[in-house]
């Protein structure tokens, strides 16, 4: 069966692509228009449908649209609820509805040939989770939080043999996304795109207002919770977004995130009991993308396993609808290098298009790494991107851990606030050494406590509060990036090297050849990999 997945309703609008059960391309709108999470998430753009992305799977998995035996798009209309009558404050959301109304004949609009009688509409809690549940081989409890759905912010459930079984879902308003989001606006950042800041911004603080949040904060004991108004300019003062942060925000900040973690757990372990207590815990949802609260899930929840979808925001719904529709058994998730790819010849000739002298190293991993241990830096451009919000060793800026002042260059390079943390990836055979906690992590979405004996060696990515987001590396899957790291290690005794996404504040992450020569042409970069081929800045910008 040929299903088009798409997610459109609110933010990161993406689609995929399925075929009898496997993964064929997944990508994200934001990659084809540079657009930051592809349009912002406010009623009158609930029209707007990944078009670029769709058209460039089906291309990729050598599909025209009328071939389609569905279409599956994560919002389903008809389980909506007028806005107020749930408690939101969005007079508008009868336009965000009535638009997903008109889905079918908007995709019919845009992938002509398309049949809109084969679009079918997918809850979208029930599209988080099959985008986590099915994408594991064994039977899974699973859990999804985010900031909203149709009428609801929350799914419990557990899938068996391929089927989904529903145990809680929380109705709105009590949302924890929504708790997350409205702080990250009254901390002066951007929200439905900035929580990972406010994640970190936590670090630097202490949980000063966790005794009153424990009262308007609270899981009810029967699987949901419940979260009160909060008044949070009595907490910390209102910052503008350009103002300066304080030891207030910053506690306002852990206090959030601590209350947020204990609230998880209460969900994490009431979803284990009644779920017949199953090995394994499968997340999705925007709120499972704070690897702070799913390292501490991991770590005192009663499950042996955690995964979480590489996708877990709304994005990944495109992949969670067209997986919840199609009848045969869906294949394990095996990489999230599911976006847009260029053959060697086809990046050499983009190379040539630009007129920058390259070489061809007999190997490109050795000269990364070469110039790296000389305390470069290195945009690394292999393969296909990434589906999801992390750089994967496919679309990175690599540096040297080493270095006491790396933190402060890439936060500079990318544009970015220097209290932000960079992440680390190591050979998996090497993590437990240097650190504790899940592994394999293939996907960066648990942090993990480095261990002391390490600190000082590889200090660009310790973050303040003793802790690492990192990437296991394993030579089966990407043999490229395990050889560079092999080779780094043979020049500095580290094998450890820094890994942060491929762009600069703002902007999406690189996806094209030419993207990525921008970004070399424009920022203070010493070597580009672009495939087999080396732009050594030294002989492109020789004066």
């Amino acid at each position: 069966m040929r299903v088009l997945g798409i997610n459109a309703i609110f933010h990161d609008p993406a689609a995929a692509v399925v075929v009898d059960g496997r993964v064929v391309a997944a990508a994200e709108e934001e990659r084809f228009s540079r657009r930051k999470h592809g349009k912002r998430p406010v009623p009158f753009a609930a029209w707007e449908l990944p078009e670029l992305s769709a058209a460039w799977c089906l291309r990729a998995a050598g599909i025209e649209p009328g071939e389609l035996d569905a279409v599956a798009y994560s919002f389903d209309p008809g389980l909506c609820r007028d806005a107020a009558g749930l408690g939101l404050d969005d007079p508008s959301d009868h336009l965000r509805v009535d638009y997903a109304r008109r889905a079918p004949q908007f995709l019919a609009a845009a992938l002509p040939g398309l049949d809109p009688d084969r679009v079918r509409f997918v809850p979208h809690h029930v599209a988080h989770a099959a985008s986590a549940g099915l994408s594991v081989a064994e039977d899974n409890a699973v859990l999804v939080l985010d900031g909203r759905g149709e009428v609801a912010s929350h799914l419990a459930g557990a899938y068996s043999d391929g089927e989904l079984e529903v145990f809680r879902t929380q109705e709105l308003p009590h949302s924890l996304g929504l708790l997350y989001e409205d702080l990250t606006r009254h901390l002066g950042f951007l929200h439905s795109s900035d929580e990972y800041k406010v994640m970190a911004l936590a670090s630097y603080g202490r949980p000063a207002f966790l005794g009153l949040l424990r009262d308007l904060v609270r899981a009810t004991g029967d699987g949901g919770f419940t979260v009160e108004r909060i008044d949070w300019a009595a907490l910390a003062k209102a910052r503008p977004a350009d103002g300066e942060l304080t030891d207030a925000h910053a506690d306002l900040a852990a206090s959030v995130q601590a209350r947020l973690e204990e609230v998880l757990l209460d969900l994490v372990r009431w979803t284990y009991e009644a779920a017949g207590g199953p090995a394994t815990l499968t997340m999705a949802g925007g709120t499972a993308l704070n690897c702070v609260a799913n390292a501490r899930i991991a770590a005192e929840g009663p499950f042996e396993r955690v995964w979480v979808q590489p996708a877990a925001g709304d994005s990944g719904t495109a992949l969670g609808a067209a997986l919840a529709v199609t009848p045969e058994k869906v294949a394990p998730f095996g990489s999230a290098a599911l976006g847009r790819g260029w053959s060697d010849d086809e990046l050499e000739a983009e190379l040539q298009r630009a007129a920058l002298p390259y070489e061809r190293p007999a190997s490109i991993a050795a000269t990364a790494a070469e110039v790296l241990a000389g305390n470069g830096i290195v945009a690394w451009y292999q393969g296909r991107s990434e589906y999801g919000p992390r750089a994967l060793g496919h679309r990175s800026l690599l540096a040297h851990p080493g270095d006491p002042h790396t933190q402060r260059r890439m936060n500079d390079v990318k544009g970015r606030e220097q209290f932000r943390p960079i992440a680390p990836m190591v050979r998996a055979e090497r993590f437990a050494e240097i650190f504790e906690g899940v592994c394999p992590s293939p996907y960066m979405l648990f942090v993990h406590r480095v261990r002391p004996e390490w600190r000082e060696r590889i200090p660009a990515v310790v973050h303040v509060d003793g802790t690492a987001r990192v990437q296991t590396v394993h030579t089966e899957t990407e043999p490229l990036v395990a050889e560079m790291l092999t080779e780094f290690e043979r020049h500095t005794g580290l094998p450890v090297v820094v890994n942060t996404s491929l762009n600069t504040a703002g902007r999406p992450m690189v996806d094209t050849p030419r993207e990525a020569m921008e970004l070399f042409g424009s920022a203070p970069v010493d070597l580009l990999a672009l495939g087999p081929f080396a732009v050594r800045r030294s002989r492109t910008f020789a004066s």
